[in-house]
């Protein structure tokens, strides 16, 4: 979580930064592109704070009424993430750009347009690098999509995104401008700001859409559900493991349920050293394991299956 911290603050130090340059040189120039950028920013910058929200709330210990602990307070605020930059960011931004290209305005660019959205592109490729340097150090052997796609911290993934973005949304501001100064026609820079907005929306979209897997409880990774299932099979104890359920209650919080089939005991105690070790060799290999329940099933057959619930 340290390490997550860490990206989303060099996230937000380069979104404000670049926010304010980009709404001085919009406010002089009257340009629908620099705008639309500008907005882009301050939109990213709230999304930082947000998720520093989220990240300390998170933490939060468990209490009667939220007895699983806070972790999945952290997937709410990246959904609120994901509608903040489809409400502010994308539709706002083409919104401006529509009411631009209805109504063309003079405009009024310099070198200085270039400079800003250049500076804004490397400031961005900087944060981008340090996420990615994150991202690099968890992902193993997926590639960057599958990463996202199965990832349960949002936070990193989504700097990596926020800040892709960034840059494509500046590289089309700047070809926009580019353009309408050398055609003399600033319905060209409006619809930079149209574009900018629909790279907003596709990003929202991603983010929301992982946000709500989360949210409904999403699984942990089927690679570590299948050798969290071949490390309980393979205790001395245990004859079948049945139905092994996970459900992630945040980045590195999961709730483990499993149906487990005993060798027939002759005494209770040993089926209860056998739940204890099994305990124990969970933690030890899956400490993001923070609640096991074993349902467990003897294999003596007198009146019927003797279950317990541990």
């Amino acid at each position: 979580m340290r390490d997550s911290r860490k990206v989303v603050y060099a996230g937000l130090a380069t979104n404000i930064a670049i926010a304010l340059s980009k709404l001085v040189l919009a406010a002089a120039t009257g340009s629908s592109a620099m705008l639309a950028e500008g907005l882009h920013s301050i939109v990213d910058t709230g999304n930082s704070l947000l998720l520093l929200l989220g990240m300390h709330r998170s933490r939060r210990p468990p209490h009667p009424l939220h007895p699983f602990g806070h972790g999945l307070e952290l997937y709410f605020w990246s959904f609120v993430v994901a509608v903040s930059m489809f409400a502010v960011g994308g539709v706002l931004s083409i919104w401006e750009g529509v009411s631009h290209l209805l109504r063309p305005q003079s405009l009024n660019h310099s070198v200085w347009d270039y400079v800003v959205l250049g500076i804004s592109i490397a400031i961005s490729c900087v944060s981008l690098v340090i996420a990615m340097r994150e991202i690099n150090r968890r992902k193993g052997d997926a590639g960057i999509v599958e990463f996202i796609r199965r990832s349960k911290d949002p936070t990193v993934f989504t700097v990596v995104l926020e800040d892709a973005s960034d840059i494509i949304g500046a590289a089309i501001a700047m070809l926009s401008i580019f353009l309408s100064m050398e055609f003399r026609n600033p319905r060209l820079d409006a619809a930079g700001s149209i574009l900018v907005g629909f790279v907003i929306l596709a990003v929202s979209f991603v983010l929301a859409n992982e946000s709500r897997e989360l949210l409904l409880g999403e699984a942990a990774p089927a690679r570590d559900v299948e050798r969290m299932k071949q490390l309980l099979a393979s205790d001395p104890g245990v004859e079948r493991v049945g139905d092994l359920l996970t459900m992630q209650l945040g980045p590195n919080e999961v709730l483990l349920n499993v149906e487990i089939d005993f060798k027939s005991h002759h005494a209770i105690e040993d089926l209860e050293r056998t739940i204890d070790r099994l305990e124990s060799s969970i933690r030890e290999h899956y400490p993001e394991v923070r609640r096991l329940y074993i349902e467990a099933e003897s294999l003596q057959e007198h009146d019927g299956n003797i279950r317990k619930a541990s």
